[in-house]
């Protein structure tokens, strides 16, 4: 009886292990043109795959990043690259490469200017908003994404090719608690801020200093928790029989407002 019992947590064991490497794996591609090259110059790559008998000014300039960091290239069908892209628009390219290294919230913060701008999204589930955010985060000089370890969409092949290769140049740090780390970036002196209908509005924000901004889920918005950690709600006017916007663009819409405020 005991020797049964063994054996089969030993099978358990090792069939939630194939689970998670098979997770991992899957993450360990980034697919595009513009994202595989940001990619390599960071050194993430390890295996450049290209679509056989592909050309142009794009193919040449990864190949030469290719050979610049010693990433081997190989030529393989269009079936084999929407296999490993899972269906993406690949461009041709899909790069084999090393995990994405999440941050933190001490890294983050240690690594930070003294007044930083931090965005937190509260359990975003879609991968085109998450790549949308990262790609104007980038633009518009946000110093650090923070997202949760669980419910939420991490940094996946379509995020970084939806994010263009930002994912590259936005630090991201991962969390267990996003209320516990609001608290623990009030205790560093930052003024939070939520999104919801009713608030101030976003054209009176006053973003100077230490800031963190919080974006809800897409259909949930932020939760109640969250809620009573912000210390004022930002609103952005509408007209319309639509109340409510996408998440990636609000975000968009606020982060700009801030990018243009925080510069005058």
């Amino acid at each position: 009886m005991k020797k049964t019992k063994n054996k089969s947590k030993v099978k358990k064991v090792t069939r939630e292990t194939q689970e998670q490497t098979s997770e991992t794996n899957e993450n360990d591609f980034v697919f595009g043109q513009h994202a595989a090259q940001e990619a390599l110059k960071k050194a993430r790559g390890n295996k450049l795959f290209l679509l056989k008998d592909a050309g142009g000014t794009k193919i040449d300039e990864l190949k030469a990043l290719a050979k610049e960091h010693s990433v081997p290239v190989k030529w393989v069908p269009k079936q084999k690259l929407d296999q490993m892209s899972a269906g993406g628009v690949h461009q041709g390219v899909v790069l084999a490469i090393t995990p994405y290294q999440y941050l933190s919230l001490e890294e983050l913060m240690e690594q930070s200017k003294s007044q930083p701008f931090f965005v937190l999204l509260d359990h975003i589930e879609d991968p085109h908003n998450f790549g949308s955010i990262l790609r104007t985060a980038d633009a518009s000089g946000i110093d650090g994404v923070i997202i949760p370890k669980h419910r939420a969409c991490g940094i996946t092949p379509a995020v970084v090719k939806t994010s263009t290769g930002a994912v590259e140049y936005v630090p991201v740090a991962r969390v267990t608690n996003l209320t516990q780390a609001v608290t623990k970036l009030k205790e560093k002196g930052f003024w939070i801020f939520g999104t919801d209908m009713n608030g101030t509005s976003y054209q009176n924000w006053n973003a100077s200093g230490a800031i963190g901004l919080v974006i809800g889920n897409e259909g949930q918005g932020m939760n109640t928790a969250l809620k009573k950690q912000v210390d004022e709600m930002l609103t952005i006017p509408m007209t319309g029989h639509v109340q409510s916007l996408n998440a990636s663009v609000a975000s968009g819409i606020l982060m700009y407002e801030a990018f243009v405020k925080r510069n005058e």
